[in-house]
């Protein structure tokens, strides 16, 4: 559009079900750095005591040598990443499966993620809708994997998105 001469570029809101090509890569920018407050807030808002993501002594004497991020952090940081690129549009999460953890993160680590779409199909039930089934995969700031899961969402078809 363009307005008095200047052109006005909407960001993007999330995709429909017609936008999701099997096959397709989104890469997820930007990263995210995870803090040690982060992890440490994370722990105890979710009532999670184990010493190896809070107390920096007991790590110290583990395998890892130091505090290692909250896995379920890791998850909630990583899904928030698709957002836009996967469910920003939407009516549901249908369910996770195969949540892999592959490798540590530590407080300092940045996180990145993809996810390949693997499948999409109709719903039989209801036909202004589709599901969509992805594979997102993360990595650190080395590019080592750190984790990977499948996750299905139902999204509205064009014309019938909230606000459409």
């Amino acid at each position: 559009m363009t307005e008095g001469g200047k052109r006005r570029i909407p960001t993007p809101t999330g995709r429909y079900y017609e936008d999701f090509i099997v096959g397709d890569i989104y890469e997820h920018r930007p990263g995210r750095t995870i803090t040690e407050s982060d992890n440490i807030n994370f722990s105890l808002m979710t009532m999670n005591q184990h010493p190896m993501h809070c107390d920096a002594n007991y790590a110290a004497k583990s395998e890892f040598k130091r505090p290692l991020v909250n896995s379920g952090l890791s998850l909630a940081i990583i899904v928030g990443m698709t957002v836009n690129d996967v469910s920003l549009k939407a009516i549901a999460n249908l369910g996770w499966k195969n949540i892999n953890i592959t490798g540590p993160v530590f407080p300092g680590d940045t996180l990145y993620a993809e996810s390949e779409v693997l499948e999409k199909r109709e719903s039989k039930s209801r036909p202004t809708q589709g599901m969509v089934t992805v594979e997102t995969r993360a990595f650190n700031q080395d590019g080592k994997p750190v984790m990977d899961f499948v996750r299905t969402a139902l999204v509205p078809k064009r014309g019938h998105g909230v606000g459409d």
